[in-house]
Formats: structure tokens, C-alpha cells, sequence
């Protein structure tokens, strides 16, 4: 049952203080302490449990469950497990979950069918609101360690549903034995990428793997964007931005190089990626997940803030993407579930020691000020206005009309206003048949 009262941290404490007491009271007959249990499953991307790790200091029957979506945070949620263990007698079970089968077992609802904790991306959050599948938490004063957009991926209609723990998003890359600075605006990029093309140096100007999350700094530096905000800050479908002028602009800027021969018609993420780690490409806005296979194919490259659409405008920002800890409505632990959220993960340690293991830039403001290598920084200063990726349903009916739009307009067969009028007419229809 979801409660609109928030447990406070007080009343954590005493509520959880009296629950240990009366497992240490309900166990003094016991001669050993429980022993320590593992768990492991192979990890394949058609299965849905991949691998384990289990801390217990309890009863049999307290742990609580944590689902995570990959398996790289398992050994640092394991330790913080055994200490939140250590301190309040009540394990933790790690397992690493397909995220569909995360998601869908959440939304299924039925007590003990799915945990009591899991780590999401903060798109998947609104189908598990609207379902009820996600208590509200309250970090009260700690929300202000957090960075403000983190905080914003997991706000629903004026609630906040998780504890942020990353955050990610894509970056302006740039050949720098091409390019000695990043260039200040879209039309300079053009400039730029235009004479390398015309030397022979390039094949390409800008790497665009798509014309949707990849490119959304173009549209939003003109002043673009998908869905518009309500009151409280929660993305709502009532205001629909896909025809604004920006957005038409955007995606006029991206026809231009079409039409000059400056980019192919054809958008292929994985060739985009190609022209540029072989010295092809000037430019691409791609993500971290695309340092290795830079670094491994030798080609030198840096990473900044997006171009604006003018002289001394606003730059372009991406899409944030935020994962976080969310607390099962249907956890019989609801109590020990918030303390482990709230208590144990929701620190300056915790966090740090999370990044430490795995340096997904945190979404703890004085944990992500540590990062010094030069890639993050540019990853950061590019995500500095980042805005959530919408987490309404109605997202869901947006990328196909998306890509259709910018498909039109490639081919020729539609121009950037049109195209992106039937996408808008597409996803209000898909909007009303959905209910």
C-alpha cells in the first residue's frame, strides 16, 4: 500500500532500533550465527539473473533483496551491504537482473515475487509510479549534496522516487590533430569540417549516429525541445515542443549539411563511429561508452561542451541520464529498505566508495568535483544543463516518430517542419489510443 507519509530518519532510527532488538530477543536460542550465503548464475543477455552476492548478519529471512541492471557496482554494493549488515543485523542480497525482467517483475507487484531495492535508469521510472511500484523517498537536507538535474530525473508529478547515484551523458568530440579548439557554434563547425572535407583531410564533418538522442544539443541550442515542464517540474505531454522553432531549426541545420554533401544521408551509429577512430570525421557527439574503442583505434580526440546556435548564445545540452535507488512499494522490509536508501547509501562515504569502484561521474555534487581526467571533464562541462530524459509514458511513443521525422528530411521527402509535424501528430494519436 503506498503511503503518502514519509518515514523521517528519526523514525527510522528508533522504529529500526526496536525491530533488531526483537530479532536479537526472538534468537538468544540460537548457538551460531547464521552462515553466509552466495548466490551465482551465468550472465548472458537473453537471461535474467546474471550474478549474485549476498551478505547476511541476520535471521534467515531479513535480507533484503537489491536487483541491479549490470553487475559492475556488485562488489562495492556487496561491501556496503555487509557494513549496513554490521550495523543494523539485517543482510543484503546483490543480484544483477536483466533490466526488462527488473522492470517487469516490479510492476507485477506481488510481495516476495521481486526485491525490495533495485538500481535503475530514471527512464524506466514512470510506468513503475504510474503502476505504484515505487514508494516516494525523502532525502530531506541531503538533497541539497545532491546535483540538482540528479535530483530532477527522479522527481514524478512533484515526488522524489529514488536516490540518484550516476550520472552520464554525451559529449562534442573533436579530432585534435585535426581541430585545435572546439568550434563556438554550429556554423563554424560547418566552416571548419567544410575545408577539411574540401582538402581531402576528412570524408565527413560531424558523426551523427542518429538524428534523435545523439543530436538533441543541436535542437536544444536553438532552443528546442521534446516535452515542456508543469508547476511541480514533472515533464507532462500537455505540452508537446517537437514543431517549436528550435526544433525545426535544428533539424534545418543538419538538412544544410545534407544538402552540401558535408554528412551522408544515410544515418549509421556504428559507421559514424568508424569515420571518426579512423580520421575520417571531424567531429561526432557520442557518449563514454565510445573512449575505449577511440583509445584503442589510436585516433587523438578531445571532449568539450557543445557549440551554441550563435555567437555568445547558450551551448546545446543533452539528454542526463540518471541511475538511482529506488524502494519497492510491495518490499514486506519497507522500513529496513529506506534505512539501507537513506541511511546507509545516501552519504558522502557511500557514494564516494561507489565511484571509486566504478567512475560513473556521481550525483553527489562534492564526489563528482573529483574527477580530473580530462575525459570526464569534457563529459562534464557538456553536461553541465543537462535535462532527465523525460520519464512519462508517454516518451515511449516519441522515438519511433523521431527517427521518422529525421528520416523524411535525409531523403529528401519531407523538410525539417513538415516531418516533424506528423511525428507530433503520430504521438498524440498513440497518446489518446494508449488511454
Amino acid at each position: 500500500m503506498r503511503r503518502k507519509d514519509r518515514w523521517r530518519a528519526g523514525a527510522l532510527l528508533v522504529a529500526l532500533t526496536l525491530l533488531i532488538a526483537a530479532c536479537g530477543e526472538s534468537s538468544t536460542d540460537e548457538t551460531s550465527a547464521p552462515a553466509t550465503e552466495t548466490t551465482t548464475t551465468t550472465e548472458a543477455a537473453t537471461t535474467t539473473t546474471t550474478e549474485a552476492a549476498t551478505t547476511t548478519a541476520a535471521p534467515a529471512g531479513e535480507n533484503l533483496t537489491l536487483w541491479v541492471y549490470d553487475d559492475g557496482r556488485i562488489p562495492i554494493l556487496t561491501e556496503l551491504g555487509e557494513e549496513f549488515a554490521e550495523e543494523y543485523g539485517v543482510g543484503v542480497t546483490v543480484e544483477a537482473v536483466d533490466l526488462a525482467e527488473l522492470r517487469n517483475q516490479m510492476l507485477l507487484g506481488a510481495s516476495g515475487s521481486g526485491p525490495d531495492l533495485a538500481i535503475i535508469p530514471h527512464d524506466n521510472l514512470g510506468a513503475l509510479v504510474e503502476n505504484g511500484a515505487v514508494e516516494a523517498v525523502d532525502l530531506g537536507d541531503k538533497a541539497g549534496e545532491y546535483l540538482p538535474n540528479s535530483i530532477d530525473g527522479f522527481m514524478y508529478n512533484g515526488e522524489l522516487y529514488g536516490v540518484p547515484l550516476a550520472v552520464e551523458n554525451i559529449g562534442f568530440f573533436y579530432n585534435t590533430d585535426l581541430v585545435d579548439t572546439p568550434p563556438a557554434t554550429w556554423d563554424e563547425v560547418a566552416e571548419v569540417g567544410r575545408a577539411l572535407v574540401d582538402s581531402g583531410d576528412v570524408d565527413v564533418v560531424i558523426g551523427l549516429p542518429d538524428l534523435t538522442y545523439n543530436s538533441y544539443p543541436v535542437y536544444t541550442s536553438f532552443g528546442g525541445y521534446i516535452f515542456g515542464q508543469d508547476a511541480s517540474g514533472s515533464f507532462t505531454a500537455d505540452d508537446i515542443g517537437m514543431t517549436n522553432e528550435g526544433m525545426v531549426a535544428g533539424l534545418t541545420w543538419i538538412e544544410s549539411l545534407v544538402d552540401e554533401g558535408l554528412v551522408p544521408e544515410n544515418v549509421d551509429w556504428d559507421a559514424s563511429h568508424v569515420l571518426f577512430e579512423t580520421g575520417k570525421e571531424a567531429f561526432i557527439m557520442t557518449g563514454p561508452w565510445a573512449i575505449n574503442r577511440f583509445q584503442d583505434a589510436g585516433v587523438p580526440y578531445a571532449v568539450s561542451a557543445f557549440p551554441a546556435a550563435e555567437e555568445g548564445g547558450e551551448p546545446g545540452y543533452p539528454f542526463l541520464g540518471v541511475q538511482g535507488l529506488i524502494v519497492s512499494a510491495s518490499s514486506d522490509q519497507l522500513l529496513l529498505a529506506e534505512a539501507f536508501a537513506l541511511e546507509k547509501i545516501a552519504t558522502e562515504e557511500s557514494m564516494k566508495a561507489i565511484w571509486e569502484a566504478e567512475p560513473r561521474p556521481s550525483a553527489w555534487a562534492s564526489v563528482f568535483a573529483l574527477a580530473d581526467d580530462a575525459d570526464t571533464q569534457g563529459f562534464n562541462a557538456a553536461g553541465i544543463d543537462a535535462v532527465p530524459m523525460p520519464s512519462i509514458p508517454a516518451m515511449g511513443f516519441v522515438w519511433d516518430a523521431w527517427v521518422a521525422a529525421g528520416t523524411l528530411v535525409m531523403t529528401g521527402e519531407l523538410g525539417p517542419e513538415a516531418s516533424l509535424t506528423q511525428a507530433v501528430e503520430q504521438i498524440l494519436a498513440q497518446i489518446e489510443e494508449s488511454g
